[in-house]
């Protein structure tokens, strides 16, 4: 809820899943994954730059990715968020392995320029 007794609802940024084909693995986890939202920002990880890296290893999808701070109470939650979205998108065919990093640390400055200014932080 906002100050003003409003639910705050997540803000879409970029491409939604489904909006382009996809003709891999990796493109259709990236996809899949800009509808995965932070519970606390309320922005997907792709745009909060929270993804690292996605690649396809011996069939396994595999994530590096990171939150906001080494405490992030929605940690464990956010990074099974990401593991379903993936698992829905590619099949239960492919196994997903979603590996939370600390380097480099996440910061705001890798933060896509929309999601910024949802977020009202100021665009350099």
């Amino acid at each position: 809820m906002t100050g003003d007794g409003q639910t705050k609802e997540p803000v879409a940024i970029g491409l939604t899943r489904g909006a382009t084909p996809v003709d891999n693995a990796v493109d259709a986890a990236w996809e899949a994954l800009r509808s995965v939202y932070d519970p606390e920002l309320y922005l997907d990880v792709v745009s909060l730059g929270l993804i690292y890296d996605i690649r396809e290893t011996d069939g396994t999808v595999v994530v590096e990715m990171t939150v906001t701070t080494p405490g992030c109470p929605a940690s464990e939650s956010l990074s099974e968020m990401v593991r379903a979205a993936i698992q829905q998108c590619v099949g239960d065919s492919a196994s997903v392995d979603v590996r939370i990093v600390w380097d480099p640390p996440w910061s705001p400055a890798l933060i896509d320029e929309e999601a910024a200014e949802a977020l009202g932080f100021r665009i350099r």
